[in-house]
């Protein structure tokens, strides 16, 4: 089966480059207060509300997608599943704009900040305790690379001067400034042995950087992380119980080829997995449900 001519020279064992991160999933326990916060705080649109299943985002963009579960309870404590879900602004005064909001409607939230090298970033815990992570990015050509991984560091960035800088007039009238997406997804994981096995060999992401013993980074087309595992608390973690929290992590592939192609390694590795004729869904070690689609076909046609 052919590649995406997107894909690495030749590769069949890798995520095509052009792989990216679609909407979060959350089972959440009180529907209406998280559409507040991530509607009126994180300033993302309401896109769809159907009964108990609200998807918002930037745009035609989605990033999360809030799924009414009262029945369940929270996760316990040193579980695994979702560390954070990282939203990507287009730039650094859609971010402060993000930030002032969300810092307005709930101050309480707001746990720290960042900045790695790559990367701006401030972070967040949202009402039922899901990790948030707001960012932008610096150019490619700012990034460094040794020895075949991403140099990023943990430097301090001052909240309140990053917004007497960036944050604009209009955008405190009007925060919804640009575009936003989901950047990448950081999962706390029971040991990073499988999380690498499945996340690495199996669904074809590469290693990017790594923290000994504790944190991998993983992406495709050298971008600094699509996705992050963690056993900062969650070491030893078995397969998770039925909770709030972490639903579904979407990952969007360029083409059909390329769903195909890793239904094949998922195949090879005798991975078990579900194909619904439009995407492909496995679950990680720990239970984690992962979704794999193709983009959506771009008409060439011309207008009429």
């Amino acid at each position: 089966m052919s590649g995406s001519p997107l894909s690495p020279a030749g590769r069949t064992d890798v995520l095509a480059a052009a792989t990216g991160m679609g909407p979060v999933t959350l089972r959440v326990g009180d529907l209406d207060a998280m559409i507040r916060y991530y509607r009126d705080g994180v300033a993302l649109d309401v896109l769809s509300a159907d009964g108990d299943i609200a998807v918002l985002g930037r745009g035609t963009t989605p990033v999360l997608i809030l799924q009414h579960a009262p029945e369940l309870r929270s996760a316990e404590p040193r579980s695994a599943g979702l560390y954070h879900t990282a939203i990507l602004f287009e730039s650094r005064e859609a971010l402060a704009a993000a930030i002032y909001s969300v810092a307005t409607l709930a101050p309480g939230t707001f746990t720290g900040s960042a900045d790695h090298k790559v990367s701006i970033a401030f972070y967040f815990t949202d009402p039922e305790g899901n990790g948030v992570e707001l960012y932008w990015d610096r150019d490619r050509t700012e990034w460094s690379w040794q020895h075949g991984q991403i140099e990023m560091a943990t430097l301090y960035v001052d909240p309140n001067a990053f917004l007497q800088e960036f944050l604009t007039p209009a955008s405190v009238d009007d925060p919804r400034v640009g575009g936003a997406s989901v950047g990448h997804v950081h999962l706390s994981v029971g040991d990073l042995s499988s999380a690498r096995e499945f996340y690495v060999k199996r669904l074809g992401f590469e290693v990017t950087a790594e923290i000994a013993g504790s944190a991998l980074f993983v992406s495709a087309g050298r971008y600094h992380h699509h996705m992050a595992m963690n056993t900062w608390q969650s070491r030893g973690a078995g397969r998770r119980l039925p909770a709030l929290g972490l639903g579904e992590v979407d990952i969007v592939v360029p083409s059909g080829d390329d769903l195909g192609a890793l239904e094949e390694r998922l195949g090879h590795y005798a991975t078990p997995f579900r194909n619904d004729g439009r995407s492909l869904f496995v679950d990680d070690p720990w239970g984690s449900l992962v979704k794999v689609s193709a983009a959506p076909a771009v008409s060439t046609a011309p207008a009429a």
